[in-house]
């Protein structure tokens, strides 16, 4: 770990990862985080509605839902008077740091968790050693709490040098269902910020490993499809229903046969499908819960245009109706090479570093992209970078885990690349 106190985010680590909390429910993972920065010498502290662009949130879940984890966080010992600010589902938080004149630094770490039940096998760290989630079904299976660790240990690395400038750190929710990017993007924190950081921790580098800047970033959307129809007896009176489950399955086999494109790689899934209650029932609900990709946002635009045709096609051919939603989306992105650079010169002066990989490629999807995006927009730099860790499982999976000693090679990776942009202003 990081030389500050590494008995300390040890601990906050573990903490976090017995409490992992999926998007926009993140309230004790956002209330233990905004406890230890107030702990911090901060410019200013923005949380709850004042942290997002609210209306620009996407798949939040109930009232109902979000009072049940809201009073779990209360009694797991999240402080009741954040949580007041975090209500409504409002998680996340960006920390500011001004020290002198000099650039805006931003880094962005993710904080949500995953609906994953956590191994119990004794070889697994967390079971073995005591901090395995207590909310069973959900789990830190990306390492997000590894991450929101590099945020704050980042944050007292830079504060403890020379550093001329103001550091931003976005604590940023709902990650995996890529529907907190957009929101902390457009929340106008980033509006000042010239050079932003991002980073991950695994993506099957191993321990010692530092990946300088990812690319291969594929744009994504979510999608929920519900279809409606109208129920009838399947064997007296079949005619007179309106049956939703084969708009479902035509629009299921019409979404595979999407064309793939010339320019590069195209994804698609029907992840979750259903409908109906008895066999003797016309179903008259049916869904799909789906996702669309493409190795850039104009391919993953194409696809979805495929997709939405297909859907409303699929329901008229069976006389139904389909409402379709969006449920969450993000760009694809590139990492500025000149900040890539400036990860390379700070993992060279970091112990435990054995090898340094310029770029790699993501594989899969990311909301970062849409901060990625808007600090370049704006004429400044942006990358995404990689610390490597031994994890025993691969992401999303049930024994993942973390080298916890490879947090600290990560916070000081960061750190000293954050103070390399202040000194050479790339």
């Amino acid at each position: 770990m990081s030389a500050l106190d590494s008995d300390e985010y040890r601990a906050f680590r573990r903490d976090l990862h017995r409490h992992p909390e999926p998007a926009w429910r993140e309230f004790y993972t956002t209330a233990r985080i905004v406890e230890a920065l107030r702990e911090r010498d901060l410019t200013a502290l923005h949380v709850g509605p004042d942290a997002l662009a609210g209306e620009e949130r996407l798949n939040v879940p109930d009232d109902e839902t979000l009072a049940e984890w809201e009073d779990q966080a209360r009694e797991a010992g999240a402080d009741p008077e954040i949580l007041d600010e975090l209500s409504g589902g409002y998680t996340g938080c960006v920390a500011v740091a001004e020290r002198g004149d000099g650039p805006v630094v931003g880094l962005r770490v993710d904080i949500d968790g995953l609906p994953i039940t956590e191994s119990e096998a004794g070889d697994h760290v967390p079971a073995g050693e005591g901090f395995r989630s207590e909310h069973e079904g959900f789990m830190h299976a990306c390492g997000h709490d590894a991450h929101a660790t590099m945020g704050l240990g980042a944050l007292d690395a830079v504060l403890d040098s020379d550093f001329s400038g103001t550091l931003k750190v976005f604590f940023q929710p709902g990650e995996e269902q890529v529907a907190g990017g957009k929101p902390m993007a457009e929340s106008g924190h980033l509006d000042d910020v010239d050079y932003l950081y991002a980073v991950h921790v695994g993506l099957d580098h191993p321990s010692g490993e530092v990946v300088c800047g990812v690319e291969g970033f594929l744009a994504v959307r979510h999608f929920l499809a519900e279809f409606s129809g109208e129920p009838a007896h399947a064997g007296a009176r079949p005619e007179q229903g309106r049956n939703t489950v084969q708009a479902m399955a035509a629009a299921v086999q019409n979404l595979y046969a999407i064309p793939r494109h010339a320019d590069g790689p195209t994804r698609v899934n029907a992840g979750l499908v259903g409908g109906g209650t008895a066999t003797n029932i016309i179903p008259e609900e049916s869904h799909i819960e789906g996702e669309l990709r493409g190795q850039t946002t104009e391919l993953a635009e194409y696809m979805s245009d495929h997709a939405d045709r297909i859907l409303g096609s699929a329901a008229e051919m069976h006389d139904c109706e389909v409402a379709v939603s969006t449920l969450g989306e993000a760009p694809s992105a590139t990492s500025d090479d000149a900040l890539a650079g400036l990860v390379r010169e700070s993992a060279g002066d970091v112990a435990g570093v054995t090898s340094i990989v310029e770029s790699d490629d993501l594989g899969g999807s990311e909301d970062a992209t849409y901060l990625m995006n808007r600090v370049q927009e704006q004429g400044g730099l942006a990358c995404y970078l990689g610390v490597g860790t031994d994890h025993p499982g691969g992401h999303h999976t049930s024994d993942f885990d973390v080298v916890e000693d490879d947090i600290g090679i990560g916070i000081d990776v960061i750190a000293g690349a954050v103070r390399r942009v202040a000194e050479t202003r790339p």
